[in-house]
């Protein structure tokens, strides 16, 4: 990690930048295959399957409605462990329900407003380089607890053409029958165009490479909803003299091993922290499968010394992380100060681990700064909020004339004369 020593604040901005990326051949290959797509349906999806992922493929979808949960190849333990975090991720987010009550400015008009469930949601759940379970827990129980009509899933077959068992667990314990042996930017094509065997879906989720981020913004741009715009996958830690440096440099390599790409900052007011973090990050490296790719992303990486954790607080604002990590002394005691963060872990055992899989918050977060405007996946999420509104004669009879003024001050007659011709009416005793 780059190390820098109390920064002045004029050099905020620029340490909080992630790196620039030219995504010109990246974007051309997606557009290039949307247009297949579109043009070609299933038979482009084959073959891109075959181009990118070396998989030739019979059909690309596979009915798992009779595939018995209990006889997969997967441990007890883990299948218990899939369990857990199913039965936190549902509580946490069926508690996000909301019941909105009806407004009455007048007591002959009512305005209230009805949730009504997305009907049709497209899944993502990559399966390449770590096949993502966690994510289809994450995706498929808002969905489930919205109400969504259809939920189509869509994930890169192995070299075999299979689908790791892990994910067709939690597709059972989802009650979902079908998924799509299709990854990267053909599968988000084939969710937003829709061909003889995907149906188009009105949203997408899911994270995924550079090529899946890109095909999403190309699809919002084509008209189909995404969850958010997302980007590499980045963590910051807050942690003072207080805190145990293996546990920091635990917590950050579990971030660097994402992808090389992954972002991963470290804020203190202490230099003994960050020197005895940095010791920790080399020595656990060396048990690390994924030790390239973390080491990677470990050079595009951070460790900054502030003056003092209010500046720590102030900084990670300026960054707005997708993880946010306070490892620090009455770390509760700052959640207050807390504006831009995707998700907040308070403590020195609240490691992101636990977020990522079965606390029971949501880990589809918004990265690249976009926590300052943007929220995580939440039932919300899967949901849209349509307003109503009933207006009785004697409320527009006294709210009338006010519309009538403002629509003359905007100049826009017939929206006055809406409102006239009934007033006359009803006046006249004619309505």
């Amino acid at each position: 990690m780059k190390q820098f020593n109390n920064p002045s604040r004029e050099e905020w901005s620029k340490l909080c930048q992630r790196p620039i990326q030219d995504f010109t051949q990246i974007d051309q290959l997606v557009d290039d295959v949307f247009i297949h797509v579109k043009e070609e349906g299933d038979a482009a999806l084959m073959r891109y399957t075959e181009e990118f992922d070396n998989v030739r493929l019979e059909k690309i979808t596979l009915d798992i409605s009779k595939v018995d949960k209990h006889a997969l190849p997967l441990n007890e333990s883990l299948k218990q462990a899939i369990q857990v975090a199913y039965n936190n991720i549902y509580l946490f987010h069926e508690n996000q329900r909301m019941d909105e009550s009806v407004v009455s400015a007048l007591s002959d008009l009512k305005c209230w407003r009805e949730t009504r469930a997305i009907q049709s949601v497209g899944l993502y759940v990559p399966g390449g380089t770590a096949p993502l379970f966690s994510s289809l827990l994450m995706l498929g129980i808002p969905a489930r607890i919205a109400g969504c009509e259809e939920i189509v899933i869509c994930t890169p077959p192995d070299e075999s053409g299979n689908v790791h068992p892990a994910i067709l667990f939690v597709a059972r314990l989802l009650d979902i029958d079908n998924i799509y042996l299709l990854g990267g930017a053909q599968a988000v094509a084939a969710m937003s165009i829709g061909t003889e065997s995907v149906p188009r879906v009105d949203k997408i989720f899911g994270p995924g490479n550079l090529f899946v981020t890109r095909a999403k913004l190309l699809a919002f741009s084509n008209g189909t909803a995404i969850d958010m715009p997302a980007g590499p996958s980045e963590v910051l830690v807050i942690a003072d003299k207080y805190a145990d440096p293996e546990f920091v440099a635990a917590d950050l390599l579990s971030q660097a091993e994402h992808g090389v790409d992954s972002q991963v900052v470290l804020l203190s007011d202490s230099i003994e922290l960050i020197d005895n973090v940095q010791k920790h990050i080399e020595i656990q490296l060396e048990n690390l499968d994924r030790k390239r790719i973390a080491i990677k992303a470990l050079e595009n990486s951070r460790a900054i010394l502030l003056d003092g954790i209010d500046s720590c607080l102030k900084f990670s604002n300026v960054y707005a992380p997708e993880h946010l990590i306070l490892n620090i002394e009455n770390a509760e005691t700052y959640s207050s100060q807390i504006i831009n963060a995707g998700s907040v872990f308070i403590g020195a055992y609240s490691c992101e681990s636990a977020g990522d899989y079965l606390s029971g918050t949501n880990h589809t977060l918004p990265t690249d700064a976009f926590a300052r405007a943007y929220s995580g996946v939440s039932l919300d999420s899967f949901v849209k909020k349509i307003s109503f509104q009933k207006i009785d004669p004697s409320a527009l009879i006294e709210l009338g004339p006010h519309i009538e003024n403002m629509a003359r001050a905007e100049g826009l007659d017939a929206h006055k004369q809406a409102v006239s011709i009934r007033l006359k009416k009803l006046i006249n005793g004619k309505a």
